[in-house]
C-alpha cells in the first residue's frame, strides 16, 4: 500500500512525531529555563542590598490579630473585619498550611461554606485546571486578586459537562500556600469597586512579607477501599466460553458475567510536596520574599472492573485473562512548580516601590475513555479494509498530556501625594496550555501513517492591568470619619489558539471505509480554529466612606466602565452597618455588577467530525458571531447584569465570640451559557440557505437565562478562655444556596429548539450542594497541637436526559446524591520550637459519594453499562478519592 504522507512530523507509528514534537517541547524548555533564570537573577540582585541592611522590626501584615485592618471590601484603608458593613472571611496562612493537601481550592473548600470544588474525571483539560465556585455561582463570577491587583484567568474553557462549564477561571491552584499570608473573602457583590467578574464576591490573596526562613516537606498517599466496588475473580463460563449476562445491541456491547470479590483496597496517589520561603529585610521597613512550591502527585484511579466484551471474536480466550480495571477514573499524574515573588522597599520618605510576580509549571495526564480491542476506533484498515484487524491489540487508553505555563509580574509604587494615598501599578499576567495526545490512534491514517502522540495544538489568554488608585481621610465635622476614594484602569486581553499538527485532525484515506477521522479523544485544533483576538477596557471608580457615627456606618461606590467589545456599563453599590448596642450590629448592601463575556466565549471554536453512513459530518463549537452562529440566530455577546441584595447581623456578646448570618439575593440577567448541540431538519436548512454544507450540528454561546441565586451564610468562631488543658479555638460555618432560572432564552430562528435541556439546566440549579456545613477545632498545648475538621455535602443531583418539565427524580437514571459527611484529623508535635512534625488523615473515615447503580437491562432503568466501571459521578462536591494519609515536617527559623 502506497504510504499516506503528511509532510514534516508525520513518522508513522513513533511520530508527529520526534521532529515536530522535539520542536515544540525544545520551545517550551528554553522558554521556561529563560524566565526561571531572570527570576533567579532578580532575586539574587534584590538580595544583594538586603544583606547590606540593618534588618528592620519584622514586618506587620502576618502579625496582626484577626480584628485586625482588611484591604478588601473598601478602597479606603482602615476598616476592620468587625466594622465592615459587608461579610468577610480572613483565612490566615497558618490554617492553609495545616492541611493534607497542597491545592490551595481543596484547602478554601474546607474553610469557606459558600466555596466548592468538585473535581471532574474524563473531562479533558479540566482535569487538569479544575474550576473552583462561590455562591453556586460559575468559576467566572468571582473575582480574584492577589495583593489587591487582578489576577489573570486560566486559558482553559471549561466544555465537558463539569460544574462551571462553559467558563474560564483562575487557577488558585498556581498559588501554592505557603507563598500567602492570609485569604480575604468578600461575600458580597463588589463589580462597582472592582469591575467585572465580581458578582458572586471576591477572594484577595494576600502574599507573605514575613522575614526568615520557613518550608516543609509532605508525603502522602491514598489508603482506601472503593464503596460498592469489588474486585474482579474471573470471567464466569459456560462449556468453556464466557457467559453473556446481558446481550447488547450487536455483538460487541455483550456485558459479560463475572464473578466478584471483596471491596477493591488501593493504595495510590503517591504526592510529595517540598515548599520553601524566604524573607529577607530590605532597607528599613523593606521586604524580599521568595517562595517555592514542588509537587509531583501519582495518578489515582476509582475506576471499576469492566464487564463488557473486550475482543471482536465471540469465544475469544483473551477474555478470561484481560485486566478489566482498564479505564483512568481518578486525578491524573500532574508535576507542579511554582514560584513566587513579593518585594517592597521605601523611596524616599513618602514612598515604596513594590513588586510581586510568579512563575508556574504544571505538566498534566489525564485518562480518556478506554478504547476496546473490538471498538471501531481502533481498527487498523492499512491492514485489513474486509477483516477487523485492530490496531491496540487489547485496546488502549488513550491520554491528554497537558502542558501549562503560567506567568505574572507587577510593578507599582505607592505613597503620599498631595495628602492622598496614591497608588500606581502594572500587572501582565498569562496563562499558556499546550495539548499532546498520547497513548492515541488517527483510525483514517491507518496503522501505517498514525502516530501515536499527536501536537493538538493550545491555547494561551494574556492580560495587562495599569491602575491609578487615589484616597483619603477628612476631618468632617459632625461625622467619626469620612474618606474618600478614587481612581481608573486600563485593561488588554489577549486570547489565542494554536491549531495542531495536520496528524491531529486530519481525515485520512480510510474516511471512504468509515473510519472515524483526527487523534482518538482529543482531537486537534484545525488551522480554521486559530484566532487571535485582543480587547481594551477603561474605568473609572469613586467611592465614598463615612462613619456617620460610632454606631452607623454608610459606604457608597460607583464605577462606570467601557469595553471595546460590547460597549458600556455603569454600576454602583450603597452599603450600611448599623450596631445600636455594642456588641449587636446589622448589616446590609444593595449593589449592581456585571460580567463582561470572556474572548474566550466570544471566540473559541472546535471541531469534531464523525462519519455517518461514510458522510463526513463536523460538529462545531463556533463562535456566536461566525457564519454558522449567524445562520442559526447567533448574535453578538451582551455583557451579564446582576443585582445584588444582602442583609445580616453581627453579633460578638462576648469576649472571644463572633457570630455572623448574612442572606443574600443575586439575580443575573443574560447569563452566558453553552448551548445543546443544535441540530435537526430545521438547523440543516438554515445553514442549506446560508450556503453552509456538510455541518448538520453545531453550538455556540448566547445570553442564554436570567437566574436567581438566594442563600445564607452563618460564620461562628469562638476562641475558649485559657482553662489549663490548652488554647481551644472553635469555628463553624453553613451555607444555605439555591439558584433558579427564572427566564430563559430562545433563537427565534429556531423556535422549537430548546437551548438547554434538562441536564444543562439542573447541572446550573442543582449540580452543587443546596447546604453545606464546615466545624473545626483546633487544640495547642505546648509542645502537642491538633486539629479536627468535618464538613457535610448537601444533596447534588444528577439527572439524566428528558424534557425540561418532567424535573427531578422523574426520569429513569436520574440519581440523588445523598449528604455525607467528610472529616479530617491531623496532630502535631514540636520537639523545639522552630520545627513542626505532622501526622494526618483527609477524609479520615474513608467516606465516598453514594455509587452509580450498575446498568443496562440488569435492574438500573436509564444507566448505561459504563456505570459498572465508572461507580462515582464527577459531580461528587468532595470528589472520589478516599481516606489520604500524610505526614509533614516543617521548619520556620
Amino acid at each position: 500500500m502506497t504510504a499516506y504522507s503528511l509532510g514534516s512530523g508525520s513518522e508513522g507509528r513513533r511520530g508527529p512525531g520526534a521532529a515536530s514534537r522535539k520542536v515544540i517541547m525544545g520551545k517550551t524548555t528554553m522558554r521556561r529555563t529563560i524566565i526561571a533564570s531572570l527570576l533567579t537573577a532578580s532575586a539574587i540582585a534584590l538580595t544583594t542590598p538586603a544583606f547590606a541592611q540593618d534588618a528592620p522590626a519584622e514586618p506587620q501584615a502576618s502579625e496582626v490579630p484577626a480584628a485586625d485592618i482588611i484591604v478588601t471590601g473598601s478602597r479606603i484603608p482602615g476598616r476592620t473585619i468587625a466594622d465592615s458593613p459587608v461579610p468577610i472571611d480572613v483565612i490566615g496562612g497558618d490554617a492553609l498550611t495545616n492541611a493534607g493537601s497542597s491545592e490551595t481550592n481543596k484547602v478554601l473548600r474546607d474553610l469557606v461554606p459558600s466555596f466548592n470544588f468538585p473535581q471532574p474525571s474524563l473531562t479533558d483539560g479540566t482535569d487538569s485546571v479544575r474550576p473552583a465556585t462561590l455562591r453556586g455561582l460559575a468559576p467566572d463570577q468571582a473575582l480574584v486578586l492577589v495583593n489587591g491587583k487582578r489576577r489573570h484567568t486560566a486559558a482553559l474553557i471549561n466544555l465537558n459537562g463539569s460544574v462551571g462549564r462553559g467558563s474560564s477561571s483562575v487557577d488558585l491552584n498556581e498559588i501554592p500556600p505557603i507563598a500567602i499570608d492570609r485569604v480575604e473573602v468578600l461575600r458580597d457583590g463588589a463589580s462597582s469597586q472592582y469591575g467585572s467578574d465580581a458578582i458572586a464576591g471576591v477572594i484577595n490573596i494576600q502574599l507573605s512579607k514575613r522575614t526568615g526562613v520557613s518550608g516543609s516537606v509532605t508525603f502522602g498517599k491514598y489508603d482506601t477501599t472503593m464503596s460498592g466496588v469489588n474486585e474482579e475473580l474471573g470471567v464466569q463460563t459456560t462449556g468453556g466460553v464466557p457467559t453473556v449476562l446481558t446481550p447488547g445491541a450487536n455483538a460487541q456491547a455483550d456485558v459479560l458475567a463475572l464473578n466478584y470479590g471483596d471491596e477493591v483496597r488501593r493504595h495510590d496517589g503517591d504526592t510529595l510536596t517540598t515548599a520553601l520561603r524566604v524573607g529577607l529585610p530590605v532597607g528599613d521597613g523593606g521586604y524580599l520574599v521568595l517562595s517555592g512550591q514542588f509537587r509531583d502527585r501519582d495518578p489515582t484511579n476509582r475506576s471499576g472492573a469492566d464487564p463488557r466484551r473486550q475482543y471482536f471474536t465471540v469465544g475469544d480466550p483473551r477474555e478470561l485473562t484481560f485486566n478489566r480495571f482498564s479505564h483512568g477514573y481518578g486525578d491524573g499524574k500532574t508535576v507542579d512548580y511554582n514560584l513566587f515573588l513579593n518585594a517592597g522597599m521605601n523611596v524616599g520618605p513618602n514612598f515604596e516601590l513594590y513588586a510581586f510576580g510568579s512563575y508556574g509549571i504544571r505538566d498534566g495526564t489525564g485518562a480518556g475513555f478506554y478504547r476496546r480491542s473490538n471498538d471501531a476506533r481502533n481498527r487498523d484498515f492499512a491492514a485489513s479494509t474486509t477483516t477487523f484487524v485492530p490496531y491496540y491489540a487489547d485496546g488502549f487508553l488513550p491520554k491528554i498530556y497537558s502542558q501549562i505555563e503560567d506567568v505574572a509580574g507587577a510593578v507599582g509604587i505607592k505613597g503620599d501625594v498631595g495628602g492622598f494615598n496614591a497608588d500606581l501599578s502594572v500587572v501582565y499576567g498569562s496563562n499558556q496550555l499546550d495539548y499532546q495526545t498520547i497513548d492515541s490512534f488517527n483510525v483514517s491514517l491507518g496503522g501505517i501513517n498514525s502516530p501515536r502522540r499527536f501536537d493538538a495544538g493550545g491555547l494561551a489568554f494574556g492580560q495587562t492591568t495599569a491602575n491609578l488608585d487615589l484616597s483619603k481621610k477628612f476631618d468632617v465635622g459632625g461625622l467619626s470619619s469620612f474618606g474618600i476614594a478614587f481612581g481608573a484602569e486600563y485593561r488588554n486581553e489577549n486570547f489565542k489558539i494554536r491549531p495542531g499538527h495536520p496528524t491531529s485532525y486530519i481525515g485520512g484515506p480510510y474516511i471512504a471505509n468509515g473510519a472515524a477521522p483526527g487523534a482518538q479523544v482529543f482531537p486537534g485544533f484545525k488551522p480554521e480554529n486559530a484566532v487571535d483576538r485582543s480587547r481594551d477596557s477603561y474605568a473609572a471608580y469613586a467611592e465614598v466612606d463615612a462613619d456617620i457615627s460610632k454606631a452607623f456606618t454608610l459606604q457608597a461606590a460607583g464605577r462606570y466602565e467601557h469595553f471595546s467589545d460590547f460597549g458600556s456599563t455603569v454600576n454602583g453599590k450603597v452599603a450600611a452597618r448599623f450596631e445600636p448596642i455594642k456588641g449587636i450590629a446589622v448589616r446590609g448592601s444593595v449593589s449592581t455588577g456585571f460580567r463582561a463575556p470572556s474572548l474566550a466565549q466570544q471566540y473559541f471554536s472546535t471541531t469534531s467530525t464523525n462519519n455517518v453512513g461514510g458522510t463526513l459530518i463536523d460538529i462545531v463549537t463556533v463562535p456566536a458571531t461566525s457564519a454558522i452562529g449567524t445562520a442559526l440566530g447567533g448574535k453578538q455577546l451582551k455583557a451579564e447584569k446582576a443585582l445584588n441584595l444582602a442583609g445580616g447581623i453581627a453579633l460578638n456578646p462576648i469576649s472571644g465570640l463572633s457570630i455572623t448570618a448574612d442572606y443574600y439575593n443575586i439575580r443575573i440577567k443574560d447569563r452566558v451559557l453553552l448551548t445543546e448541540n443544535l441540530q435537526g431538519t430545521a438547523v440543516v436548512n438554515l445553514l442549506t440557505a446560508a450556503g453552509i454544507t456538510g455541518v448538520t450540528s453545531a453550538r455556540f454561546f448566547v445570553n442564554g437565562a436570567d437566574t436567581r441565586t438566594q442563600g445564607v451564610d452563618i460564620v461562628a468562631s469562638y476562641r475558649l478562655p485559657d482553662f489549663g488543658a490548652g488554647k481551644f479555638s472553635l469555628t463553624a460555618g453553613y451555607n444555605y444556596n439555591e439558584t433558579k432560572i427564572i427566564k430563559r432564552a430562545s433563537l427565534p430562528s429556531l423556535p422549537g429548539l430548546v437551548l438547554f435541556g434538562r441536564q444543562e439546566s439542573f447541572r446550573i440549579t442543582d449540580g452543587q450542594p443546596r447546604t453545606k456545613l464546615n466545624l473545626a477545632v483546633d487544640w495547642d498545648l505546648g509542645p502537642v497541637g491538633a486539629t479536627f475538621r468535618t464538613n457535610r455535602y448537601g444533596t447534588v443531583w444528577v439527572v439524566n436526559t428528558g424534557t425540561l418539565a418532567q424535573g427531578l427524580g422523574t426520569v429513569a437514571g436520574d440519581l440523588k446524591l445523598t449528604p455525607k459527611w467528610v472529616s479530617d484529623v491531623e496532630l502535631r508535635f514540636h520537639p523545639i520550637d522552630q520545627v513542626t512534625l505532622t501526622l494526618g488523615a483527609d477524609n479520615v473515615f474513608d467516606v465516598y459519594p453514594d455509587r452509580l447503580p450498575i446498568g443496562g437491562a440488569t435492574g438500573a432503568a436509564g444507566f448505561t453499562p459504563n456505570s459498572y466501571f465508572i461507580p462515582y459521578s464527577q459531580f461528587s462536591p468532595f470528589g472520589f478519592n478516599g481516606r489520604y494519609l500524610y505526614g509533614r515536617v516543617a521548619f520556620n527559623f
